[in-house]
């Protein structure tokens, strides 16, 4: 069954113009931080920036979401002297809305923060009308609601809530209410009650054959549903309502609906001062992942790619063909997957070799080649750039030593000899930890660049070709690079290591642009430099089998605060939890009880047998999950469920080659001598559900091949236009033998073999049909609307399953 599955990227940038809601707090005094919310539930905070109006906050952010949602958040807090968080303003926007903003820039101005308006979840509602005979023998119209249960509640201060609801029947002169029991401890609570309301009729009645509510009270009349809160000795919350007028049952005596909890009032507001705004831009794009099966066609033909001759009538390099401008990230990623991309890029370099003239023009366009490779290394490469250079990045970041040496940039009293002392030293730990890291590179791209290296030295016997990093991907081991990084070691640490393995034809100054760094640059042209850049690259490019030299360096891969159950324990209790930190390394786990403290516990990486989500109902809590250990499951609740999601993710991934993981688990804990899942008696029982193992076919990879074939068709059905001209050009030329087209209707496509390349690209048509065919087919049952029977925006089958992709590009302007 493939889940619901939804990605966010988005880049913070500034906001303008802001303002204090109250007016009690001078905001020009204030420091300032946004933070991103599903519902309410926030997921990521950027860092606190220092006194002013329009910040610039610059952060990229990514993650994949792991439950449904209603409104995606944007929230612009103030830092108050008193270190108090201050809500500034917010942008809300609606899940089902975000396509209107897909691929344009928007300014949106900053709503107030009312508690109000912060909901989140939906009920599930029954309502009934029955006919009833009152005590003194007349006829009466009786009301049953039913309120079964709710999903998706908010967390209170980290924890489930303690709902109750309140069930009204509101008219022009009457509101009658009930309230059902409070439900302890959970975000779906399981309610089951029934409320009777007597329904006023008209004089005029006169009994029919069917009973209905006569016209003029159904439409006077709705039912309101209140969910709060109890807070016991403190004010219950408002947690969300819905209304559902009685005319509903017009036309039908029973109504069961799933109803999305909306703000008090419907979230209308009277109008308010000026707050500020932010700006961004959204690209939004949804895939509906039909089952497996339906795929296997299109699979099939991509897979068998690498055998096709010539490989430019292959399906997937007719997809790179039509997609130039665009990535092509899901066909390696299915080629990756099935041990098919490195027999497919040998083959599409080599027929690049055999038109390239020049030994150093080799790879350095935007070809199919140069795209796949570089598409191949952000995926399998990320580990290795992690375990590469964020140690050493780090201890730079921690000195935080100015390394600033160009003329135009130094501020005044800056020491243009004591930077580029810093900078050399910068650059030298970099190129040690890549010079010394060919261990750690990943086996697929070892044979990526053996195969290019063998082809390019038999195409340039006696020359040198070079592949490099995309320099964007080595951020990616410093979530919140300091300024002083970020401006001028990215352009010169980075972009002088790659100009040192690719040197200009001429080495004079006049051919640097930035004529500062030749003499910086120079210095590294001594031999034992040149040295040790050949022997790196000789061995991730050799036939020779890699083992490491000495014992592998430990690497922080994540950390942060948790809250941590201690072991052993017997009963549910606040007091079980404790706030530790929890740091995973490509070694071991541990815990302390600070950041920076000793450690709790450590434990061996390979003492981990599995690590599975945890019910909410073992403990009552929220985004949980277990780490399986030899003697007793390790119980954490991270802070959010895109955290609970990245721990699990890692610790799986440092842990998914260890002997005897474990092939069943308990999804839920053992408490009062019994498993709440099972209700098994005995503690050693084996667990009752299968692990979510990586198999041996994607041990390296945990890849959705259904997912990304879906985004493959998506890619040729948005170049449809394309394919077509392509077919038009191979018909022209070998198939149908008419008039000739004009040589600028083809040329951007590679036609070796019209004939070859005709029957491909008839094969992939018959399968895009079919594909869109199924597509029309369920795309009524992936519609759910609001009040439906299902579980409105949020219902999908799993036969049926979807997946939602979004971009986000947050750019809050000054």
């Amino acid at each position: 069954m493939t889940e619901q599955q939804e990605v966010f990227n988005c880049l913070a940038g500034d906001a303008k113009n802001l303002a204090s809601c109250s007016g009690s707090t001078r905001l020009r005094d204030a420091c300032t931080f946004c933070t991103i919310s599903l519902d309410q539930e926030e997921v990521y905070r950027t860092k606190v920036l220092e006194k002013s109006l329009s910040p610039f906050y610059g952060e990229d952010f990514y993650f994949e979401i792991p439950r449904p949602f209603q409104y995606l958040s944007f929230y612009v807090y103030a830092k108050t002297v008193f270190q108090r968080d201050l809500p500034i303003g917010k942008v809300s926007i609606r899940k089902e809305d975000l396509s209107q903003y897909s691929g344009k820039e928007h300014w949106h101005s900053l709503q107030p923060v009312d508690a109000n308006s912060e909901v989140q979840g939906k009920v599930h509602l029954e309502m009934r009308l029955n006919e009833v005979i009152t005590e003194n023998g007349s006829m009466c119209q009786q009301l049953l609601v039913q309120i079964i249960e709710c999903q998706g509640l908010p967390l209170v201060n980290g924890q489930s809530c303690d709902p109750y609801a309140t069930v009204s029947l509101v008219g022009p002169a009457r509101s009658d209410q009930k309230k059902t029991k409070v439900k302890k401890k959970t975000s779906d609570p399981q309610f089951g009650e029934t409320f009777h309301f007597e329904v006023t009729r008209s004089s005029s009645y006169t009994k029919k054959s069917q009973f209905q509510v006569e016209d003029e009270d159904i439409e006077k009349l709705e039912i309101k549903v209140d969910l709060w809160n109890n807070g016991n000795l403190a004010q219950d919350v408002f947690l969300g309502e819905t209304r559902v007028p009685v005319k509903i049952l017009r036309n039908d005596t029973c109504h069961r609906a799933w109803y999305l909890l909306q703000p008090k009032g419907n979230g209308k507001t009277s109008k308010v001062d000026e707050l500020g705004s932010l700006r961004l831009k959204v690209t939004y794009t949804e895939d509906n992942v039909l089952p497996s099966d339906y795929y296997t066609p299109l699979r099939t033909l991509l897979l068998k790619s690498p055998e096709v001759k010539p490989i430019s009538a292959s399906a997937a390099h007719i997809l790179g063909d039509i997609c130039r401008e665009r990535y092509v990230l899901p066909m390696v990623r299915l080629l990756l997957h099935h041990n098919c991309l490195v027999p497919f890029v040998s083959a599409v370099a080599a027929m690049e070799l055999d038109h390239t003239q020049e030994a150093n023009t080799i790879f350095r366009g935007n070809s199919l080649a140069t795209r796949c490779i570089d598409d191949m290394m952000k995926i399998v490469g990320r580990s290795y750039l992690t375990i590469t250079l964020k140690p050493v990045l780090d201890e730079i970041c921690e000195s935080n030593k100015s390394c600033e040496i160009d003329p135009m940039k130094l501020k005044e009293g800056d020491n243009v000899e004591a930077n580029k002392e810093n900078l050399q030293l910068y650059v030298q730990k970099v190129f040690s930890s890549i010079t010394q890291s060919s261990a750690s590179c990943p086996p697929v791209m070892c044979d990526v660049f053996r195969s290019l290296r063998q082809m390019a030295s038999r195409r340039f016997p006696g020359q040198s070709t070079f592949l490099t990093f995309t320099p964007g991907l080595l951020e990616s081991p410093l979530p919140h690079p300091p300024p002083h990084f970020t401006k001028q070691l990215r352009n010169y640490v980075y972009n002088e290591f790659s100009l040192f393995l690719c040197p200009p034809p001429s080495s004079s100054q006049s051919s640097f642009k930035e004529s500062f760094m030749y003499d910086f640059f120079k210095s590294f042209q001594e031999d034992k430099y040149v040295e040790e850049v050949k022997k790196f690259l000789n061995e991730i490019s050799s036939n020779v089998s890699k083992e490491s030299s000495g014992i592998e360096d430990s690497v922080v891969l994540k950390e942060g605060e948790v809250q941590k159950r201690a072991q052993g324990r017997k009963r549910i209790g606040k007091k079980n939890f404790n706030k530790r930190w929890l740091c995973v390394t490509n070694r071991q786990l541990s815990y302390h009880k600070q950041r920076g403290k000793e450690p709790l516990n450590v434990i061996p990486v390979e003492h981990i047998l599995g690590v599975e989500k945890l019910d909410e109902s073992a403990f009552n809590r929220k985004n949980m999950f277990q780490v399986i250990l030899p003697e007793k499951p390790l119980y954490i609740q991270a802070s959010n469920c895109v955290e609970a999601r990245e721990w699990v993710e890692v610790i799986s991934q440092v842990s998914r080659c260890n002997e005897g993981r474990r092939s069943h688990f308990h999804p839920s804990a053992y408490l009062s001598s019994a498993w709440l899942c099972c209700k098994a008696t005995c503690e050693d029982q084996p667990g009752c559900k299968p692990c979510t193992m990586l198999t041996l076919a994607n041990l390296q990879l945990d890849i959705d091949c259904d997912r990304e074939t879906e985004r493959i068709f998506s890619l040729f059905s948005a170049n449809i236009s394309k394919l077509q001209k392509m077919e038009d050009a191979c018909a022209s030329i070998a198939v149908y033998q008419g008039p000739q087209k004009e040589q600028e209707e083809y040329s951007l496509f590679t036609i070796q073999d019209p004939k070859e390349t005709f029957q491909t690209i008839q094969q992939i048509r018959i399968v895009l049909e079919d594909l869109q065919n199924q597509h029309e087919a369920f795309k009524s049952v992936l519609t759910a609307k609001y009040g439906s029977q299902r579980h409105g925006p949020f219902v999908y089958q799993a036969s049926t399953p979807f997946c939602i992709f979004f971009f986000f590009f947050w750019d809050l302007h000054l």
